[in-house]
Parts: structure tokens; sequence; C-alpha cells
């Protein structure tokens, strides 16, 4: 079924009782060309891919528990591409790209609303930071904004200019980024890649990795034995614990980064801000409520939720850029489990156990990079070598000495 304005109008005549199921629920087949193993956005993206410039739709999706319940559905849904190392900023631009044409090519409202997000700056040190990743946005043919305080003032009344410690002195602007629905995006890429034939099988967990002669040949699952020629790990936080069971130790750790959201209020916040002071960011839903989150909670952890410390913390800073805040109800908290990489920067590539790929480490840029991770990791397993704007994503990278430390903390995980 094609959604439109039309179709809507005649389900609305009808009793809206001729809407279909979104997707199947097929039974595994014993066999597939390709096995995904996570349900998240980048697994579904890459099954949508795939199949849909690739041509590749014996897929199989395979979920532990239903489509879109890790971190795809549990994040503050900031869609941008502001990025200033080579090896990031070109794929972030692609991946924002891909953003601004995916409803229609999806036939799915992702409710992508780009409104803009602005970088706050408090001292002459991030002022050249931000003028020097303004300018490298800028050579990537990405626009960017530098805004002094006085525009800031006009456009952002209600922030604490004039904090003691930290004062508001400018900002960098990308006008183009946004927000976007996280369930929906998940929701529209498993429509998608169902309507090509591949097989989404929910509450199916991987248990084990079967290999024959050091080739990977299937997966064990909670449903039984599915033999694949080539496997796909897109596991997100839980992607240590896959590849254990292949033999493959990642550079990795798994962090909990928590996010919340307040009451609904009426529309204040017309972008999304970042406090240059800590690592908050908010913006407003379409429902009016105030979604924000700030830092990982510090501790290794599987836990899909956080610790009140955390929380306090993230209160503190947000009151600190927007006293208003402190007047606003929180109306609940969640946690998604992040794949901290060694240098905060993503995986996408071939391991060195034949038929096996890994896409991971996306820390805290794993929402944004949907489109582009699905598009990058179909085209590395279809043709077996990288997309030209991921070549820098490579797992070899920190062996040969080129991490792309795009926060400057150095590579510890830890850190990021």
């Amino acid at each position: 079924m094609r959604y439109s304005a039309l179709s809507i109008f005649k389900q609305a005549l009808a009793g809206n009782l001729g809407w279909k199921p979104v997707w199947r629920e097929p039974e595994p087949k014993p066999h597939y060309d390709v096995v995904i193993v996570g349900g998240g956005g980048h697994g579904l993206a890459t099954a949508y891919y795939l199949a849909r410039e690739f041509g590749i739709r014996n897929v199989a999706v395979v979920e532990k528990g239903y489509l879109g319940s890790g971190n795809v559905g549990r994040n503050t849904t900031i869609v941008r591409s502001n990025y200033m190392l080579p090896g990031n900023e070109p794929f972030y631009e692609f991946s924002l790209k891909l953003w601004e044409g995916l409803e229609r090519e999806l036939n799915y409202n992702v409710m992508l609303s780009q409104r803009g997000i602005i970088s706050l700056y408090h001292n002459d040190g991030q002022r050249d930071h931000y003028t020097r990743r303004g300018n490298a946005m800028m050579m990537e043919g990405v626009a960017a904004e530098q805004l002094d305080r006085e525009t800031l003032k006009k456009m952002l009344p209600f922030l604490n200019f004039d904090h003691a410690r930290f004062p508001i002195i400018g900002g960098l602007l990308q006008r183009r980024a946004g927000t976007a629905r996280h369930d929906a995006v998940a929701w529209g890429f498993a429509r998608g890649a169902d309507r090509l034939g591949v097989d989404l099988i929910q509450n199916c967990e991987v248990t084990g990795i079967r290999r024959e002669n050091g080739v990977v040949t299937g997966v064990e699952t909670t449903k039984g034995f599915i033999g694949c020629n080539r496997l796909a790990l897109a596991a997100a936080g839980n992607s240590s614990r896959v590849g254990e069971m292949a033999g493959l130790k990642l550079p990795l750790e798994s962090h909990v980064l928590q996010a919340f959201v307040t009451e609904g209020l009426k529309p204040c916040i017309d972008h999304v801000i970042t406090y240059g002071a800590g690592h908050f960011y908010i913006s407003q839903s379409d429902k009016g409520g105030l979604v924000f989150g700030a830092e990982i909670d510090g501790y290794s952890s599987y836990a899909q939720r956080g610790n009140l410390a955390t929380a306090e913390h993230v209160m503190e800073e947000g009151v600190t850029m927007i006293p208003g805040l402190s007047r606003v109800r929180v109306l609940r908290a969640w946690g998604g489990v992040m794949d901290m990489s060694m240098d905060g920067s993503p995986i996408i590539d071939r391991t060195s156990i034949e038929n096996l790929y890994l896409n991971c480490g996306w820390c805290y840029g794993g929402f944004k990079a949907t489109p582009a991770s699905g598009f990058c990791f179909a085209h590395l397993i279809a043709k077996g070598e990288s997309h030209h704007v991921a070549r820098a994503l490579r797992l070899d990278r920190f062996e040969r000495g080129f991490p792309i430390d795009e926060a400057g903390a150095g590579t510890q995980p830890n850190l990021h």
C-alpha cells in the first residue's frame, strides 16, 4: 500500500479498516545471501539499500527484541553534518543529503525538520575552534555561519548570556541540520526493506556464530540455525558481545547515554542548541516536549537505563544554559547502549574473518548517520570495497596510526 493524502482520505471514509500491516512476520529460511544482526536503524537501512541499490534481496535482518527497540528509538533525534575532520565530514554530509530525500524515497514520513543547529562557544579558544570547524565544513561545500553575541541574543533571548563562568560570546550555525522522528526512521526503513523482499525476523536472538575452516557460514539463533554467505554485524552497543561469538575482539567499550523529555510546552526553542561549556544539547519536539541529553554515564554497562548522578549533572548543565528550564517538569528518561570507539568515530569494514562484516563504534553519532551507514555498509557487503566517503572508517586505522579523533580527547574509549 502506497501512502498518500488520497489513501488517508479513502481509509477515513472506510472507517480506517483497510490498512495493512507495515511489514510481514516471516519465519526464517534455512539460508540467505546476507544475514544482518541487529534490527535497529543501521541494520534496517543496510537491508533496504542492499535490496534497493544493489539488487541483493535474499536478505534477513535478525533482531533479539522488536524492530527499533535499541538505540534508534533511544536518542535525541538530532541530524547534522557539522563535523571537521576529512574522515567524518564527507560521510556525515552524504548522510544529510540522503536524509533530505528520505521521505520521498521511502514513501514514509520520518518527520525531518531542518530547523538548524547552533553550537555555542564561551571563550576565545572555543571561538577559534568553531571558526576552524566552520571553515573545514565550507571547504567540503557545506554551508556554515558564525554568529556573534548580539545576533544570538535576538535569536535565542532565553539563554544565560552573562553567566559569570561561562558567558556566551557566539555560536556556529548549520541551517540544514535539525531533527527527525527516531521511531519513524526505523519503521520507514523496515517497511521499505520488507516491500523489496527482505525478511525481518523479530524476537530472534543470536546465540552463536558458526564457522567452518575459519569461514563464517551462519548464525545460531533462538529460532534455529540460519545459514548465510555473508554475515553483517550492526548490533550497536552489543557489537563486542556478538563479535566475541566469532572470536573477534573489538576496540570498543559499551556505555549508557541518557536522554530526557519534559512536559509539553508552547513553541519556544526553534533550533537545536548545543552547549559549549559541557556536552548538553536540546531541541523541542513536535509535541512540545523539550528533548535533551549530555555525556555518557562514564562506566561500562549493557543496561538501557542510567544513573541519577548523570541525570543531576544533565539538569545542572541545562539550567546553567537556560535558567527557565528550572520551572519545567521532566516526564521521563531513557538510555541507549553506546558502542564507544577508541577515537570517537565509527567503523565500517570487513574483518579478518572471511564473510564477516562490521558496522559499529558510532559513539554519539549513530542516529544522524543512519542513511549513510546503511548505504555504505551495503556497498561494502555487495562490492567488497568501501564506499569512497567511508574509506577512512576502516578497522585497521588504529593499527596504522590514522585515528579520526574528532573530539581531540585522545585514543582512549572512556574519554569519548
